[in-house]
């Protein structure tokens, strides 16, 4: 069976070389799985799905351990253990081990979630473990590309970055509209339009049964189902939780809990506010993305079709840029610098996306779900940079649109088709 090339195994490969424990954490169906049995080398895999194997581990943790330890004590390949999140007990007992034995890569872990955000958890195993993240397919991994790497070419101050990125691959309205549709979860992205969103009804149903439990004890199952579809609805708008309240008819409270537990499962991100203040930050009203817009499109009953020429012009928008959104943050862990990503809003002038570097860096983003640009689709961000916040730090504006060609608007304003993102050369050479 061919499978599809993630840019993460090279990552999970370098940390097991330098972490006792490896602990890879996902969304349910992102591919932790496939990624851990067929692309990584173990010397041996179990999961917690089974229930035989969770009530051996529940029954003894360290003794499971360490019977294991002892028996591939031969081998340098770690024991791979899938949705741990099912036995959150085991941290102690995996403390004890690795610090009995201080080689790396012993143990490699999956997980819809973090076992190790609780503060007991983290500090047992504080400078042993390394987390790292797997997001559903990106568009450059289901192309064939390298990773999108925009923000390493911004982060060289070229006023002009024409020529210094690679030549964007053929693209539509009609191929943009099918990749945000069918979102980037491998289970569900070569299905037809029904069977997707029948499969994306049941996948969500599974995860309010399955997924949060061992997160929080939740008390209204159906308010918390609701609210994942009033979220889909709402993808790239800021959170107003009282307008939520409203319409769930519940307490503001519960909201922000339930969005908390959506958010650690990587369903969705709360994309803090930007002030050039930075102890300011992530004050102001978020904005919310749905993190996979196949799931978000499925749960808002759209498909290919919904967005014919004569449609609402904003649907189509918001999920492009929630698209935009989550192809930015998968590529971040790829880029020669630490860039965290934001947004920005002062009365009526707003900036979709704001990525800052160390070094008072600055690359701008708008999304325009348009064939064409004009200088005036640069207006926020051009302000931003010479009069607003923007005028202290090193800034380049990116307007990404659904166009062929990379454009020079004027210095470090630069048009970047949606293309772009699977354009990188992939490991053959030039992307075909």
């Amino acid at each position: 069976m061919q499978y599809t090339h993630r840019h993460l195994t090279a990552r999970v490969e370098r940390a097991l070389k330098t972490s006792r424990v490896v602990n890879i954490v996902g969304p349910r169906q992102s591919g932790k799985t496939t990624l851990v049995r067929d692309m990584v080398k173990t010397a041996y895999y179990a999961t917690m799905d089974d229930s035989a194997v969770l009530a051996a581990f529940e029954t003894d943790p360290y003794g499971q351990l360490m019977a294991l330890s002892d028996q591939l004590s031969d081998t340098d390949q770690p024991i791979a253990l899938d949705e741990i999140q099912r036995l959150p007990e085991i941290t102690l007992a995996l403390k004890r081990i690795v610090d009995e034995n201080r080689r790396p890569g012993q143990f490699l872990l999956t997980g819809s979630s973090d076992i190790f955000t609780t503060a007991a958890a983290y500090d047992s195993l504080a400078g042993r473990v390394q987390t790292l993240t797997l997001r559903p397919f990106s568009a450059s991994e289901i192309k064939g590309c390298e990773p999108f790497r925009l923000l390493d070419a911004a982060e060289k101050n070229h006023n002009d970055l024409t020529i210094q990125l690679p030549r964007p691959l053929p693209c539509d309205r009609t191929i943009a509209i099918d990749l945000v549709v069918r979102g980037g979860f491998p289970e569900m992205f070569h299905l037809d339009s029904r069977d997707r969103m029948e499969r994306y009804e049941s996948y969500v149903d599974s995860i309010v049964e399955r997924d949060v439990a061992p997160i929080s004890s939740i008390r209204k199952p159906d308010v918390l189902r609701r609210l994942i579809d009033q979220l889909a609805s709402r993808t790239a708008e800021e959170l107003t939780v009282s307008k939520l309240c409203q319409v769930l008819n519940t307490r503001k409270e519960t909201v922000n809990d339930y969005i908390d537990i959506l958010s650690r499962l990587g369903i969705v991100r709360l994309l803090g506010a930007w002030t050039s203040s930075g102890a300011k930050r992530e004050i102001k009203s978020p904005k919310l993305h749905f993190l996979d817009t196949g799931c978000a499109s499925a749960l808002r009953g759209e498909d290919e079709g919904s967005f014919h020429p004569g449609a609402d012009p904003s649907a189509f928008g918001h999920l492009l840029e929630s698209f935009v959104f989550s192809e930015l943050e998968k590529s971040l862990p790829y880029a020669s610098k630490r860039w965290r990503l934001y947004h920005w809003r002062s009365g009526r002038q707003e900036i979709d996306i704001i990525a800052e570097a160390p070094g008072r860096r600055l690359a701008l983003f708008e999304v325009k779900a348009s064939t064409s640009l004009s200088l005036e689709d640069f207006r926020h961000m051009s302000r931003f940079k010479s009069e607003g916040p923007g005028r202290a730090y090193r800034t380049h504006a990116f307007c990404v649109y659904l166009g062929s060609d990379v454009l020079s608007f004027g210095p470090d304003l630069t048009a970047i088709p949606l293309s772009l993102f699977w354009s990188y050369r992939n490991r053959g050479g030039l992307p075909s």
